[in-house]
């Protein structure tokens, strides 16, 4: 049997891959996060399979259920919302999994963050603007952050943040960071992408808090910061296309050979 770690992307159904659809639809066992995980993905499951939602079990609990699969040879799709290599919490399951010899595979699904960029319809990494784009996240009641891994250092760099867990901190958030990317700074609090619930809210630095509050948000919102957010900001068109720079897909002209005496 296989563990199947499936990324169910940000909660559109039609943002699910082709194989997770198909992975899904042929395990007899399947383990979700609830909360996050639509309900039509998880109906994909085949008749009869054992599905359970995850969001009130514990590790030990969610471990048993596969343990018990592994021991009757039936494959288990363990599916997790957006892509499971982005706070998935699966490096802790992977680490008992291998410790006991059961076999596992990870199949990417679509993160948040490509989602709501899609949404507000703008690239991340704008050209002399935002070549990086930073995914981290704000302890508050979750796992402490490692050390030098804070927004300051973050900031430093001026680049996009995106910031998970972040919707609650925003005053902390706010103060932390206007003295690096400025008051004015954009902002896009990104609420339930993909659902349809989903809501976009753009303010700046000063000013999203009141506008999160007045929407009443509380949870399941990414937070996105950074000059390449202003979609009315100028920029160089970038060198990929500039027919003044060749690449090895698209050489310069010929130039004309000089003739010999």
């Amino acid at each position: 049997m296989t563990v199947h770690f499936i990324g169910a992307g940000p909660g559109d159904p039609e943002l699910v891959t082709v194989k997770a659809r198909r992975l899904i639809s042929s395990c007899p066992v399947c383990l979700y996060a609830g909360s996050l995980v639509p309900a039509e993905i998880v109906a994909l499951a085949p008749e009869g399979a054992r599905v359970l939602d995850t969001a009130t079990m514990t590790l030990d609990e969610t471990h048993a259920e596969i343990v018990a699969a592994h021991r009757r040879g039936l494959d288990v799709a363990r599916v997790h919302s957006g892509d499971p290599s982005l706070y998935g919490a699966i490096a802790e399951q992977i680490r008992r999994l291998r410790a006991e010899g059961i076999p596992f595979d990870i199949t990417p699904g679509v993160p948040a963050f490509a989602a709501a960029a899609a949404a507000i319809g703008q690239e991340l990494t704008v050209p002399e603007v935002a070549q990086s784009i930073v995914l981290t996240r704000v302890a508050m009641k979750s796992t402490a952050m490692p050390d030098g891994e804070t927004l300051e250092n973050f900031a430093r760099t001026g680049t996009t943040l995106v910031i998970h867990l972040g919707v609650r901190a925003l005053l902390d958030i706010e103060r932390r960071l206007a003295p690096f990317y400025g008051a004015d700074c954009p902002v896009v609090v990104a609420y339930r992408v993909g659902w349809p619930d989903q809501k976009i809210i753009r303010g700046t630095l000063s000013d999203i808090r009141e506008k999160v509050r007045a929407e009443k948000i509380t949870r399941t919102a990414l937070v996105m910061l950074g000059p390449a957010l202003d979609a009315s900001a100028p920029f160089p068109e970038s060198a990929l296309y500039d027919p003044e720079k060749p690449h090895v897909l698209r050489p310069g002209p010929k130039r004309a050979s000089r003739s010999r005496d």
